[in-house]
């Protein structure tokens, strides 16, 4: 493998454990007695304050034309970034009813979510394979999830707001591909951040100013920051330059196990051989989606 596609392999991996580390890390702050509207505002304040500080040290050029159509593609990244706050409100609240393996999982429904939103865009019916791979990451869920053990027993709640946290990824994903690709990356992360921290903000204020332990700031809003909003950003734009879309998405899945071994071994969670297999169906089916385009792209090389 050549050292650049290595080197980048390697930062996007570790930007994708880190935000398999995140809800490990929100259970815990849930265990002090912090509720998930101090958790969610502390870390987007925190990380947006995070994002401003690294612009200003690494001032980076892009291609936008100046004026009226730079202060629209800002405009159109603070809208896009609502998407993100929203995600991270929605599943915050989805692990607070349910373990994060379960919560990790129902994210994951953002993949089969991205292929119809990508149908609808485009007016294009999707191909087999990605179909084939729809029915794989939607079988791989019911026994992730232990649907089919007699002693099933789920908080309903959850899965409701894991279902609205992967609706609301799918459209950051989704924006984060398409919108105002002609400004630098850390600048577009800090406008999305800017966007997530206002609908997070109008959201969780009214709570707030009735209760609001303000420790959350130096217990955990720091590491939910650094771990959630800071270094990916950094590490997806350091890394995913260096090697193509297919192999980044491929690599990104590796949040999902570790999202599951980081709330195995710091809470506790038991997960069984058959949410393993659940588990391993949903990761060859996003490989199996991607893999094509990574070999596509190393046939233009």
């Amino acid at each position: 493998m050549d050292k650049s596609v290595l080197k980048g392999s390697i930062l996007v991996a570790l930007g994708a454990c880190s935000y398999g580390m995140l809800t490990t890390f929100v259970k815990l702050a849930y265990e002090d007695g912090y509720t998930s509207h101090e958790v969610t505002f502390s870390q987007m304040a925190l990380g947006l304050l995070g994002l401003l500080l690294i612009n200003l040290f690494v001032r980076k050029k892009d291609n936008t034309v100046t004026g009226t159509s730079r202060n629209r593609s800002k405009l159109k990244l603070i809208t896009a970034g609502t998407t993100l706050g929203l995600t991270s409100f929605f599943y915050y609240l989805a692990v607070k009813y349910i373990p994060v393996s379960i919560g990790i999982v129902m994210l994951m429904q953002s993949v089969w979510m991205g292929v119809v939103l990508e149908a609808i865009m485009k007016g294009k019916k999707p191909g087999t394979k990605k179909i084939l791979a729809v029915i794989a990451i939607l079988a791989g869920t019911l026994l992730a999830t232990n649907v089919f053990k007699d002693s099933f027993e789920i908080d309903w709640r959850g899965i409701g707001w894991g279902v609205l946290a992967a609706m609301s990824y799918t459209g950051t994903i989704y924006c984060s591909n398409t919108v105002s690709l002609e400004m630098h990356s850390l600048k577009r992360s800090l406008w999305m951040m800017l966007g997530g921290f206002i609908v997070v903000s109008v959201i969780t204020l009214p709570y707030l100013i009735v209760e609001f332990n303000t420790s959350i700031f130096l217990n955990w809003g720091l590491i939910l920051a650094l771990f959630g909003t800071i270094l990916p950003p950094l590490l997806y734009t350091a890394g995913m330059p260096k090697i193509d879309v297919g192999l980044g998405a491929i690599i990104s899945s590796i949040e999902l196990p570790a999202a599951v071994l980081m709330a195995y071994f710091l809470l506790n969670e038991q997960v069984d051989l058959a949410q393993w297999l659940g588990i391993g169906l949903i990761l060859l089916a996003v490989v199996q989606m991607n893999l094509k385009k990574s070999q596509h792209a190393k046939a233009k090389e």
